[in-house]
Parts: structure tokens; C-alpha cells; sequence
């Protein structure tokens, strides 16, 4: 494990809070439904849905009503189950816990037809805002890998006094069209490789056709020694039958490239996020051992967090999708860093 700028050490809390978790667990499982059959996979069950900003939000939520809240954001091409085992810790801790589904995935729908289907990263960002005021949240602590840890990062670094503090996995994601443009080592190129894919009509119309192959060579690319089974894949694989999926996906990877425009009601936000602005809330990141997906060096955004912050590497060949992976490893950071 590698630090910077540490968080005060409340291992023995953490711990405690993790084994009460553990210990409540099986009080909580009936929220968190089995499907029937062989290969059963839990499902974070019941949903729910709210009107907030432009969308009809699907989510999930557990843990007490009055509890201190926690949003939980996940990636592409992944779903609210990269939390399965997450949200059932932090919900047995005491939190309140909602784990939304971002727009172009599973329940969560756009409220009109007219809406731009627009996957750039502030606008993911602002959709969670809206998804605060619609549920009466004023701070919540939030956390999330890959897109999600990206949209959690923005709301950090433009919404600090929304943000009581952050779990991030692979650190510091903020980007910007301009600094899409920089060339990368040819290694880091070929790890981009759907990006490029995505930028062609052969690609959005491969996506369309393929979505589900393709979500799973993902899985395989970004996680090469995590052995998930078809039931778990196929629990996610629902959430990409979404109607605007494919069009968030390749619209969020052609912005990046500057192949394709905002909206004009964003360009303030990106303008700030351009400038690649410092965090201020208390930070925990995390990075797995063996993540095949692109990501930067922990050294590299260490300075881009100016409160208490930590870094923590996961070892045990954890691959790209942390949270489901090293579930307990996630929770304890969310545990330590909420209550740090």
C-alpha cells in the first residue's frame, strides 16, 4: 500500500464496522432477492425510480433512512451489480446507501424523446446532482469505479459542498477534449483500442449489434484473473438493453476525441474541469493489482487531492472492477473515509 498525505488510521473502526457488517448480514439478505435456479446470483432488489433533472432515475437503495448517505456510481461497460456485495456492508454499517443506474442503462430513461443523448462527462455528473435534490440529499459521501469514479471525481472538484468525501478507484479521472489530444506510448494506444472502434459508424453499428460479447471481452480485458461466471455477467448484461446504451457509449468516447459536440449548457462545467482542478474533500483511491483496463500511475494525480488523502493498491489480482471484485477492500475504504 502506498500513502500520500495519509487519513488518520481508524483501522480498529473500520474493522469493527466491517464485522458488524458481516455479522448483520444475513438480517439484511431478504432486500437483496436470489434469483432461482442453478447458478443463482444475487440482485440488488427491489428497485426504485424518480423523476430528477432530465431522466427517470432506477436505483436501488438500502440501509436506514436517517442513515449518512452514500452514492455508489458505476462504470462501463458494467451495471448497479458491481455493488452486489457492497451495498449489503455499507447498508449493515449504518449507511444509507443508493446505487443508481446511470443514464443509457438499465431502468433509468430520459423524460422526453427530444433529450440529446449525451454521454460527456459533465453531464453524468450533473444527472447524480439532480438525483441528490430529487432525494432530498445535501452531502453524501460518494464513490465509484471507472465512469462512475470519473462522475464521482467532478462532483468532488465542482460541487465540494455536496461531497463529504470520495472513493475513487484508478484516482484522479477528470479529463477534457483538449487534453484528449495529447498522443499516448504506443502500448497505451492499443489499451484505447474500443475508443478508436467507437469513433467509426463500423463501430456504433458493431456495439449495436454485439453489445453483449462485447461487454464481456471487456470484462475479460480489464480483469484477467477474475474468473466471473456466466450468471454473474448476465446479471449485468440486462442493464445494456437499454434503448439509449449504445448511443451514451459511443457519443461519451467521440466527445472525448473532440469527433463529437456537447451541449451548449455544459461548456461552463467543462471549462472548469479543463483546467484539471484540485480536490479538496477527504479522498481514499484505489487501484487493483492486476487492472488490464487504462488507467494512470497513483504518483501520477497524488497531488490533485489537497485534503486528507490516501492511496491504497489492492492486492490479490484484482483486476479493473474493484468493487466486485474486492468488495470488502471498497467497503472499508468508503467505512474509513465517511467516517474518517
Amino acid at each position: 500500500m502506498t500513502t500520500s498525505h495519509q487519513l488518520p488510521r481508524r483501522s480498529f473502526l473500520g474493522r469493527a464496522a466491517l464485522g458488524i457488517a458481516a455479522a448483520q448480514l444475513a438480517s439484511i439478505v431478504p432486500a437483496f432477492a436470489q434469483s432461482a435456479g442453478t447458478g443463482s446470483v444475487k440482485r440488488l432488489e427491489p428497485l426504485k425510480s424518480i423523476e430528477a433533472g432530465s431522466l427517470s432515475v432506477g436505483y436501488f437503495e438500502a440501509g436506514p433512512a436517517d442513515g449518512a448517505p452514500v452514492i455508489l456510481l458505476h462504470g462501463w461497460p458494467y451495471d448497479i451489480h458491481m455493488f452486489v456485495d457492497v451495498a449489503p456492508l455499507l447498508a449493515a454499517a449504518g449507511f444509507r446507501v443508493i446505487v443508481p443506474y446511470l443514464r443509457g442503462y438499465g431502468t433509468t430513461r430520459f423524460l422526453s424523446a427530444d433529450t440529446p443523448r449525451n454521454g460527456q462527462q459533465s453531464a453524468v455528473a450533473v444527472d447524480i446532482i439532480a438525483l441528490m435534490d430529487a432525494l432530498k440529499i445535501k452531502t453524501a459521501t460518494v464513490a465509484g469505479c471507472d465512469w462512475g469514479a470519473r462522475t464521482a471525481c467532478i462532483m468532488a472538484a465542482l460541487w465540494p459542498e455536496r461531497v463529504k468525501a470520495l472513493v475513487s478507484v484508478s484516482g484522479y479521472l477528470i479529463g477534457s477534449q483538449e487534453a484528449g489530444k495529447t498522443p499516448l506510448p504506443p502500448q497505451a494506444e492499443l489499451q484505447w483500442w474500443y475508443q478508436y472502434y467507437f469513433a467509426t459508424e463500423r463501430g456504433r453499428a458493431g456495439y449495436e449489434k454485439n453489445r453483449h460479447d462485447f461487454a464481456k471481452l471487456i470484462w475479460q480485458l480489464a480483469s484477467p484473473k477474475w474468473n466471473f461466471d456466466a450468471a454473474t455477467f448476465e446479471r449485468s448484461a440486462v442493464a445494456f438493453e437499454n434503448p439509449d446504451h449504445v448511443a451514451i457509449t459511443v457519443h461519451n468516447y467521440r466527445w472525448r476525441l473532440g469527433l463529437a459536440d456537447g451541449e451548449a449548457k455544459y461548456q461552463a462545467l467543462e471549462s472548469r474541469l479543463a483546467k484539471a482542478p484540485v480536490i479538496g474533500v477527504p479522498t481514499i483511491t484505489l487501484e487493483g493489482d492486476a487492472n488490464g483496463a487504462p488507467h494512470p500511475e497513483s504518483r501520477a494525480y497524488a497531488k490533485k487531492f489537497s485534503g486528507r488523502y490516501e492511496h491504497r493498491l489492492v492486492s490479490g489480482g484484482i483486476g479493473h472492477n474493484l468493487p466486485q471484485e474486492a468488495p470488502e477492500a471498497f467497503a472499508k475504504a468508503v467505512v474509513d473515509v465517511a467516517r474518517g
